[in-house]
């Protein structure tokens, strides 16, 4: 047999080799995680198949060697195969939330030029009818940004005092816009005012209540924004006394972005709850898990 053959052969026995590794890694892994009584289903048909075919002793031996593995090993594979799941599905929903901030990122940075030229434009008109009270919209329009533009880049994080603050400033321009047609109130323990909570998810809904409810009505509206610690959860109520919501209408953007994101930051921790008051308009509320 010369050199050529001679690697061949090598090169045959390794393959060989691999095959029957990985063959027997995919059969341990079968064993770690198949039920016991499924292996003494499996193990049964296989002696009787074996006794028809006249297998003698290999399939009991195999048999015997199956239990034996799944016995002693079987539960620290399955752990194994269970630890290695569960990264990868903690790999996959750090980057659905990654995808996820990005997008909402990417909405704001649609949504916020939109708002930015009409405080501009309403600073300009007011510089000629009212510099005094131009000074006052362009002071919270810097409160306004540096409440934002941290968030925005943040991706996520925050406490829940930087978003009421936010809300705050937005709402001071949206007073001057609407002047008399828009009041509003925000209430919040000051023990809550550190704790973690997404950004820009009040301020969606502060939104939506001013486009949808308050700015249609002709004689506008308030505006609440109640936050309270809850039992292993932090709520948040934006409540308005506008023109109502459809609950049979489908979300906007601003609304199924919101619930997409709690979905994926807490599953089913998190939700936002949309009810009709008997008195009106809408009420909207954020339950987060408080991870304090």
């Amino acid at each position: 047999m010369d050199a050529g053959d001679k690697n061949k052969v090598l090169l045959f026995m390794l393959d060989v080799a691999e095959t029957g590794k990985e063959f027997w890694w995919r059969f341990f892994d079968w064993l770690a995680v198949i039920s016991w009584s499924y292996l003494v289903f499996v193990s049964v048909l296989a002696m009787i198949i074996g006794g028809i075919l006249g297998l003698g002793s290999l399939l009991p031996l195999l048999v015997f060697a199956s239990i034996m593995i799944k016995s002693l090993a079987g539960g620290k594979r399955r752990a194994e195969i269970a630890a290695s799941d569960a990264s990868t599905r903690a790999d996959v929903e750090a980057l659905e939330r990654r995808v996820l901030e990005a997008e909402m990122a990417t909405l704001q940075a649609q949504i916020e030029p939109h708002f930015l030229f009409n405080t501009l434009a309403l600073i300009g008109q007011l510089i000629e009818t009212d510099p005094h009270q131009a000074s006052i919209v362009h002071t919270h329009l810097i409160k306004y940004l540096r409440a934002a533009l941290p968030q925005i880049r943040e991706q996520g994080g925050g406490k829940l005092g930087q978003q009421l603050a936010l809300s705050r400033a937005y709402l001071n321009i949206m007073q001057a816009r609407m002047q008399e047609r828009l009041t509003y109130q925000i209430e919040c323990p000051v023990a809550l005012e550190h704790a973690a909570f997404p950004s820009m998810m009040i301020q969606t809904l502060v939104e939506n209540s001013i486009k949808h409810g308050l700015e249609p009505k002709t004689d506008g509206g308030h505006i609440s924004i109640l936050a309270r610690q809850g039992e292993g959860e932090i709520q948040v109520e934006v409540c308005d006394n506008g023109i109502g919501f459809d609950l049979h209408a489908d979300d906007g953007i601003g609304l199924s972005n919101i619930r997409e994101r709690l979905k994926v930051l807490y599953g089913v921790k998190a939700s936002l709850i949309i009810e009709v008051p008997e008195t009106g308009g809408a009420k909207l509320t954020l339950h987060i898990p408080d991870v304090q």
